[in-house]
């Protein structure tokens, strides 16, 4: 049975001490989730430290929201996988439609930046997803699958036990439109068909994937009953304990 997972992307929110008050809230709410269930934070660069140790003892894993896709050096600005590890991260999200957007991430970038991730020991959460323009003229299809074979098709059915793949509907967010649990599935359904035509079946159906567009505590249930929905990437709805905790209770 393949994990589900609930990831909440606190993006660029919270100053260091709400974010450990977050994080401790999260931990003491996590305890009564269903065995299969895993929730995972993203605070910002700033936040890792401090929130693992706040995490500790709890179930609830941690994330980076990006990696360095060079292993040191002179790379201003950057943080690299080794530091993340240091500072008690298990997994990176990498390839969220704000780096590609706003900083030019490619799928090339991408990945460097997953083999780096997982040479270092952590998981990497890897989101695909189209823009409105691409929804509007049919071509989601055609996108999702180029996105994940362009970075998933270079690593190995091993690789892909610690991958995770977040579908990002870009044109549902922040637009005003929204997309239905049955538009997500057929997209979740379409990437796991991709996944099954290089590594096989099995990889196929033990790889986990995300819905990312959107998810609240009204619609997760909806979306996590559909049969290739196996959680969310929570952005607004993760800096509210309640309601995150809510979004894992769907299950």
């Amino acid at each position: 049975m393949r994990k589900q997972i609930v990831a909440g992307n606190w993006k660029m929110n919270t100053t260091v001490p709400e974010g450990v008050a977050l994080a401790k809230e999260v931990a003491a709410k996590a305890k009564n989730l269903p065995a299969n269930v895993e929730l995972v934070v993203a605070p910002p660069f700033t936040h890792l430290c401090s929130v693992a140790e706040a995490l500790k003892g709890s179930c609830v894993g941690l994330s980076a929201q990006n990696c360095a896709d060079k292993e040191k050096g002179a790379y201003t600005g950057e943080v690299a996988v080794d530091m993340l590890v240091s500072a008690g991260c298990n997994y990176t999200i990498l390839g969220h439609s704000e780096r590609r957007q706003y900083y030019g991430e490619t799928d090339e970038k991408l990945v460097e930046k997953t083999k780096l991730a997982l040479s270092a020991g952590l998981k990497v959460i890897l989101c695909v997803g189209e823009n409105l323009d691409e929804r509007e003229a049919g071509k989601h299809f055609e996108i999702v699958e180029g996105q994940t074979k362009a970075v998933l098709f270079n690593f190995t059915a091993e690789d892909m036990k610690n991958i995770v793949i977040a579908y990002e509907p870009v044109w549902a967010i922040g637009t005003g439109k929204t997309a239905t649990a049955e538009q997500a599935e057929e997209i979740h359904a379409c990437i796991r068909k991709v996944l099954a035509s290089k590594f096989g079946a099995q990889v196929a159906d033990d790889t986990t994937i995300l819905y990312g567009g959107s998810c609240k505590p009204s619609n997760a249930k909806e979306l996590f009953a559909q049969p290739d929905i196996d959680g969310g990437l929570i952005g607004g709805a993760s800096l509210k304990a309640d309601d995150f905790i809510a979004i894992a209770l769907a299950f």
